[in-house]
Formats: C-alpha cells, structure tokens, sequence
C-alpha cells in the first residue's frame, strides 16, 4: 500500500514520438530520476506521471532544520514527516529542478510540455473529518477545526481561516452596536426638527436644478429625503465612527494574542523561512549559492513613478464617473418622463454607483497585471519577499479603484460646484452636481450600500458558480476511456491510481494566489466596514453576514471544486497585518472627515451653540434647533442667473428670489461670516476626533498585550527544560 503513495502528479498532453514537447519531458523526468524519485506512467486522454520522492530527501530536511534543543539527540532517530511538509519539499524541488536545457519547470508549463502539477487529495482522516464537518452549509455558526485545517493544508491557510473565524467573531459585536444605531435613526426618523423645517418649508422656493427643463421648487417637496439624511446622519453615528476606530485597534490586538497562542500550540516561534528555504536549496543541488540581497536606487524610482502613473490612471477614472453622473443627471431631468425628471439626482447616483462596480471588477483584472508586472522589475529575492511587494502593490492600487469615487461623494460633492450665476461647468456646459439642503451623507449612504450588496452578492454568487459549474464541465470532458471487449478477453483491472489522479485532474485549478485572493477580498471589505462606516452603520452588519457564509464557501471551494493547494508554513499573516493597521489609521481620518466635512453634525451644532434662539433670545421653550435650514439657506436673485440658464417658470411667479445650500451674502454672493465659523469649527472637530481616536487607539493597543501571559509563561518553561536538559549533556558524568 505504501507504494501507492504519490506525492505530485504532472500531467501532459500525448505528443508525437521525437517532438520537442516530448524530448523537454523526457529530460525533465530524467532529471527527477538522477534525484531518486520513483516515476509511474498512467496513460488516458492525457499522459498522468506520479512522482514520488526518496526518504533521503526528508532525512536530509530532517536533519538540517533540526530543533537545536533536539541536536544533542540520537541523530539517527527520524520521525514521520507530516504530509504538508513532504507535499512542500517535493513541490519545491520540482519547481527549482532545471533540465540540461537550463528550463525549469514553470518554463516547460509556458511552453505546454505539462499542463498541470498539483498535489493529491487523499483519503486521510483530516481529509474525510474536514469534508463532513467543516466544508458543509449546515456547519454554518460552528467553530472551526483549526487544528485539522493546519494538518491537510499547512500553517498558512490555517491562519487565514483562523484570522477570518475571529473577524466574523468580533464583527458580530460591531455589527450588533451598528444595527443599534441605525434602528435608533429610524426611531427619530419624522421627530427631527431640521426635517420638520424642510417638510413645513412650502413657501420656500428653491433654484432649479439644471440648466434646462428644470423648474423652480418648493423645499418641502423633498420632506422624505430629508427625513432618511437625519437617520443616517445624527449624533449616535459620531458615537458609532469613534467606537469602529476603537474597535479597529482592539480586533488586532486580540488577534495578535490569538495568533501567539495558536503559534506557540505548533511550536512555530523560532521557526525562520529564510533558513527553511536554504535548506531547501541545498537538499536540491548542494552546490547552490543563496542568492545575494540588492537593491537599486534608480529601479526603485522607476517603479515609484509607475505606480504613482497607475494611480493617476484610477483616480482620472473616477473622475470620469463624476463625469457620468453630471451628464446623466443632465439627460434624465430633460426626460420625457416625468419619474426620471423627478427623481434625476437618485437615479444618477444609484447608476453611477453600478457603473462603479462594473469599473472595480474590470480594473481589478487590470491592476492584478500592473502589480505583477512592477513585481518582476523589481526582481524580488525571494517568493516571500515578492509576495509582500505584490501585496502593497495590488491593495494600493484596489484601495483606489474602490474609494476614489466614494472619496469624490464624500468630500467634493457640492463643494466644488460654484453657485446660482457662476456654476462650475464641466466644457464649459454641464453643471456640477449638488448636494440636498439637508446635507449630501445620504448619496453616500446609497453609493456603499450599492457597492457592497453588489460585491457581496454577485461576486460570491460567481465565486462559487463559476467553480462549480467549472469541475461539472471538466468532470463531463474527462470520462475515461471506455475499452471495447473482445470475445473471450479477460477484463483487465483498473489501476487503482487512474481514477484517483483523474479526478483530481478534472478539480479547478488552484495557483500561488488563490489564497492571496481570499485575504485581498477580506482585506478591502474590512476597508468598507471601517472607513465609511459613518455614512453606512450597517456596513458590519453586511460585512458579518457575508462573512458566515465566506468561511464555509471557501472551505466547499478547497475541499470539494478544487485540487489541494501546496501546504505553506507560515506563523503570522505577514505583511497583511501591517496593512490592517493602515487601514485602522485610514479609519479615524477618513470617519474624521465624513462627519466634519460630509455630515451636517458641525453646522448644526454651530448653529445649536451660537445663532440658535436658545442662544439669541435665551428662549429655552423650544428647540434650539429651530430656523436652522432658513439659516444654511442663502438667496439668490433670479436676474442674476447666466444666460443660458432655461429652467420651467413654474413657482417663479411668486417672487423675484430663490434660495440654495450655501453660505453666501445676498449682495456680492461672497461667503458670509458663518461660512469660515463653520469652516473653523470643522477644523477644529476633525483635530480633535483625530488626535483623541489615536490616542485611544495607543492607549488600547498598550492596554491589550500582543501575547498572553499563558504563552510567555509556557515559552519561558520550554527554554528552562531544553537548558536544563543541554546542562545535563554538557557536565562531565559523575564516575
């Protein structure tokens, strides 16, 4: 039986007797033979080569990685090697064998001399216990067996799935107070004094939207509007954007205590992957010299100035959807058709906001080939260290595709758009959006829920189906060969190997970055839980939800539509950790600003606390909120407008003035000094919730260790015992 253990299996085309194709796999097996490995030959549609590697090889592996407390040991003793690290060795010596030709493996796969090389799926117990119990739907709210995931696919798809488990597990408390927070809006949806105000406010004539078509308006008509902003945008969303920060940085550091105990269980603190990987070096060729660390300044600027290139490249995209949104605001107010003209504005954001998506799944494609192509420039030492640069890479270039149009939404959005009488026109004819006069956190509040139902729903609906339907097709392609029998022949018996290595063959395959693509997908939905979550509470919630089904999709995935992934180890989650980190400092600015710059928080309370009857009249009977919205009003006189503003007479008749969102003197259309007290108050708000956030953030992540007392201690006795124990070889023995 033990013959019949197969580490790897390469699989290629038939070709021609004497073709190049068939000489390179001939030299490349012949290569493998010099090195020991046992060949096997299965021949079907396709030509099935099972390697299987010599026990000299893990002896060696063995005897060099050696724990030191374990050298003073009988050397001879060689335990069982687990069945990731033999899959790990094998893989490696495949992929660094180099023929006389000087072409390694993955050279002969571009030139279609193999197909495909992948590990096998095996019938073992961690196998049949994952498959039944972890990869299954109704497995759904179950903890994990971390143990056995680490056991069949290696270190670091364990701690994938165990950092993934623990941030569904604190997202539930986020997603808990978040959930609070929005149903508390909904309580005060029509109690709000500001929506009052914009509902009574029928006497009040508002300037036309558009250039054309649009008539003159009465503020009250946006009374639902107007009640939804105040939902979203009131001041248990301020309470809700510190405690995200907050949470932020206690999930890490809870996760970096989980991690050391989880590390310490493997024994994996001292583990080293430089040493690892030299060792593995010098098992396959012992006249390996390690390759030397460099670096070079002028590379390194040219890879600086790409990168900034591509980023200038994805932030003229989303200057193109704003583009798309004036112009398609533009087109559905000059609609014949009176929903469209009515409701523009919402039906150019929500547009706007598919078109984003379509965007961030295209140049998703894109910016996967411009990482990898300034990764190869860049000519990393190691896969290790080409990993980390892909990493920065592509999550920079993600972080822009996907909030470069939320970025615009949030902070530029009626800003920049001039006012009645001198617009800002894109070309000179189309006007910029604006915002509603009760604030504009509620297109944000639409452009993310949008985003994220899309990128929740579709992109894992696709992330299974297209698997799945995938191994269905394949499974139909690759039915074995049916031998016709001739009269009186015995049947021959099956190999046993064949149905085994033909079904792993019709599996989807598997690449270096398929683990890569599961953590990027969680690292940039973690962004949308924490930097915007100021205009989308419910964005944990979401996020948790997805998360529940997540786990299980990708155990379906590993376990049962796709071949095995070549076990890595691994004892932390590398340099995601770091940008994690970013993303909690990107947080606190980004909620920072949102609510001083998006949300109408600052101007109220400005308001609240200096021109409010509370203040003025020391009227103490009613609400200090009161004649707000006629204050962030100004007015506008119609005989000023540019020429070629035509907008519908309507409610024009009823006087010579209109109002608009802004801070402006009625004369000269200059910003009147409420204008920079608010101005100065936003400033001083973002200082102060920056500053305290980030200390709370220090405070929080000094008051939570990284490693638990319980680990420090059972590593402190494990080096007590290993000295003791080397003392005891080192002192002459009594007589």
């Amino acid at each position: 039986q033990d013959e019949e253990k197969w580490d790897f299996v390469l699989v290629s085309d038939i070709h021609e007797v004497g073709s190049e194709k068939e000489i390179k796999r001939k030299k490349f097996l012949d290569e493998l033979s010099k090195k020991g490995f046992t060949i096997k030959k299965i021949e079907d549609k396709k030509l099935f080569y099972g390697v299987r590697a010599p026990k000299q090889i893990f002896q060696k592996y063995q005897g060099l990685l050696r724990k030191p407390d374990n050298r003073l040991q009988n050397p001879n003793v060689h335990q069982d090697i687990p069945v990731t690290t033999r899959i790990r060795i094998v893989n490696f010596i495949l992929q660094n064998t180099t023929t006389p030709d000087l072409e390694k493996l993955h050279d002969l796969m571009k030139k279609k001399v193999f197909e495909a090389t992948f590990p096998l799926h095996k019938k073992e117990e961690a196998r049949e216990f994952l498959k039944e119990k972890w990869a299954r739907w109704r497995g759904i709210f179950c903890q994990q067996p971390i143990e056995k995931i680490r056991c069949y696919f290696g270190e670091k798809v364990a701690l994938y799935f165990a950092w993934l488990g623990w941030y569904t597990c604190l997202l539930g408390i986020a997603a808990a107070v978040g959930t609070v927070v929005f149903v508390a809006g909904i309580t005060v949806f029509s109690s709000s004094q500001v929506s009052k105000e914009i509902c009574e406010a029928s006497n009040t004539i508002m300037c036309p939207l558009c250039d054309q078509k649009c008539s003159f308006w009465l503020l009250s008509d946006t009374c639902t509007y107007a009640k939804v902003t105040h939902m979203i945008d009131n001041e248990g969303t301020v309470l809700f954007a510190m405690f995200m920060a907050i949470w932020a940085t206690v999930f890490l550091e809870l996760w970096k205590r989980q991690r050391a105990t989880v590390v310490t269980n493997w024994d994996l603190n001292r583990w080293d992957e430089e040493e690892e990987e030299l060792a593995m070096e010098l098992i396959n060729n012992l006249q390996h010299e390690p390759q030397q660390y460099q670096h070079s300044y002028f590379r390194s600027t040219i890879i600086l100035l790409l990168v900034l290139l591509m980023i200038a490249v994805l932030i003229g995209i989303a200057h193109a959807l704003v583009i798309y949104r004036v112009i398609a605001m533009a087109l559905f107010t000059q609609s014949n058709f009176t929903f469209l003209r009515e409701q523009a504005n919402m039906m150019a954001v929500m547009t706007g906001a598919v078109l984003h998506y379509i965007t961030i799944v295209i140049m998703t494609k894109v910016n996967r080939r411009v990482a990898l192509y300034l990764c190869d420039l860049e000519k990393p030492r190691t896969f290790s260290q080409r990993e980390n640069n892909f990493t920065v890479k592509i999550f920079t270039f993600q972080f822009f595709t996907n909030f470069s149009s939320l970025i615009y939404i949030a902070f530029f959005l009626g800003r920049i758009n001039g006012h009645p009488g001198n617009y800002v026109r894109i070309a000179g004819k189309w006007r910029l959006e604006e915002c509603h006069p009760s604030g504009c956190i509620t297109d944000l509040f639409i452009q993310m829920a949008i985003i994220m139902l899309l990128k929740q729903t579709i992109s894992n609906v696709m992330e299974y189906l297209i698997p799945w339907i995938a191994h269905k097709l394949r499974k139909k392609q690759q039915r074995p060969k049916k031998r016709h029998m001739i009269l009186g022949e015995e049947e021959e018996a099956e190999d046993p190997c064949k149905r085994q290595w033909l079904s792993n063959y019709q599996l989807n395959e598997v690449n270096i970055f398929s683990l890569f693509d599961e953590f990027l997908e969680m690292v940039i939905q973690y962004s949308f839980t924490t930097i915007f979550v100021a205009a989308f509470p419910l964005a944990p919630l979401l996020a948790f939800c997805n998360n529940l089904f997540e786990i299980r999709l990708d155990a379906i995935k590993m376990m049962r539509l796709c071949r095995r992934m070549v076990p890595r180890k691994a004892n932390d989650i590398g340099i995601w950790l770091h940008v994690l980190e970013a993303i909690g400092i990107l947080a606190v600015i980004g909620n920072g600003l949102v609510i001083a710059i998006t949300s109408d928080f600052i101007p109220m309370q400005v308001y609240k606390y200096t021109y409010s009857p509370c203040m003025t009249e020391n009227n103490t009977g009613v609400d200090c909120l009161t004649g707000y919205i006629n204050h962030s009003l100004s007015t506008f006189r119609i005989q000023d407008f540019e020429p070629y503003t035509n907008g519908e007479p309507g409610l024009a008749l009823t006087g010579l003035c209109c109002r608009y969102r802004d801070y402006r003197n009625a004369d000269d259309y200059s910003y009147t000094v409420q204008f920079w007290h608010i101005f100065a108050a936003r400033l001083a708000f973002l200082i102060l919730f920056e500053h305290v956030a980030l200390c709370v953030k220090l405070i929080a992540a000094w008051y939570v260790p990284d490693v638990p007392q319980s680990v420090k201690n059972q590593l402190l006795d494990r080096k007590h015992s290993n000295l003791r124990e080397e003392l005891r070889w080192v002192m002459p023995q009594k007589v």
